[in-house]
């Protein structure tokens, strides 16, 4: 169902909290279908957003260690997409 959230238990180092975050906000976009926040949808997104998050984070930290790490590497790591925020925020200022 979400073939873009990447594997974060078993990093090295472990999984911060942006990209446990960035995992929990493709999943509630994924399975809300909601790609643009209204005034009407900003509210419960976020919260989910935040549940999400807090799961994940508690579920991570409870897992045993993995014998190998993940297969991928997650998108805030990848060296392109690290390249694409910088060039937003170069643009914001």
């Amino acid at each position: 169902m979400c073939r873009n959230i990447t594997t974060l238990r078993g990093l090295e180092p472990s999984a911060t909290a942006e990209e446990i975050e960035a995992a929990s906000r493709q999943y509630v976009r994924k399975v809300t279908g909601i790609q643009s926040l209204s005034d009407q949808t900003r509210e419960p997104f976020e919260t989910a957003v935040a549940e999400i998050t807090a799961i994940t984070t508690r579920l991570l930290s409870e897992l045993p260690a993995r014998r190998q790490p993940p297969p991928t590497v997650p998108p805030l790591r990848r060296p392109e997409v690290q390249a694409r925020i910088a060039a937003k925020a170069a643009r914001a200022q």
